[in-house]
């Protein structure tokens, strides 16, 4: 059993090692969360310019195969907006869909001791 004289030691020893369990526990996952959505934020702000310049440039060379007139234009256009239509399309059907509640539980996460 602890004496007296040792309390204001346990005192502090545990501030410490409370201190650094909230460190390890809450602070780092915290700062690895941030980076991690920092860098998806980047990611898709990148995907994004590169999809709307390449649409722009797939626009551009469509309208310019077809002869010139505004008519022509005009169906250069709807082509171009059933094409990137259709390429949405693809990519829904195409992507799986990793939502959080759909990963199948490991043996440890449902108390299997092996």
């Amino acid at each position: 059993m602890a004496q007296y004289q040792d309390i204001p030691k346990l005192a502090t020893e545990f501030v410490d090692l409370a201190k650094e369990y909230l460190l390890q526990e809450t602070v780092e996952p915290a700062k690895k969360l941030g980076h991690f959505a920092g860098y998806s934020l980047a990611a898709a702000a990148l995907w994004s310019a590169a999809l709307i310049l390449l649409s722009v440039a797939g626009l551009r060379a469509l309208i310019g195969v077809l002869p010139t007139g505004a008519y022509w234009e005009s169906l250069g256009y709807f082509l171009f907006a059933l094409v990137l239509a259709g390429f949405v399309a693809l990519l829904v059907k195409v992507v799986p869909d990793r939502g959080v509640h759909d990963v199948a539980p490991r043996n440890h996460d449902i108390g299997d001791p092996s």
